[in-house]
């Protein structure tokens, strides 16, 4: 996906930065991922997809190799994690999430 990513960053910049800029690669793949766990600790899908839009400027560098996977995981993780609902940022359920690769 990543290497898809580039090259339409590459030929069609427009359409590359819109899917970017929603959020694509990432988001489908860490909500396939995170989302069991997130959805128990009160996040939605749409909340997630928001922050993972709000991270499209690391996703774009990861995409175009500036950044490694695991500074643009680790960063998302943690955004989403400093994000989640009140009545669950307790410690264990953050260590929860952590355990599954959100925070990494």
């Amino acid at each position: 996906m990543r290497a898809e990513t580039r090259a339409l960053l590459d030929e069609s910049p427009e359409k590359g930065n819109r899917l970017v800029n929603d959020g694509y690669p990432l988001a489908g793949l860490l909500w396939e991922e995170w989302g069991a766990e997130l959805r128990e600790a009160g996040m939605e899908r749409e909340r997630f997809d928001e922050i993972t839009r709000g991270y499209a400027g690391e996703i774009r560098l990861w995409v175009v190799g500036e950044r490694p996977w695991d500074h643009c995981v680790a960063g998302l993780g943690g955004r989403v994690l400093r994000r989640l609902p009140e009545q669950s940022s307790r410690q264990d359920d953050k260590q929860e999430l952590a355990s599954c690769g959100a925070g990494r």
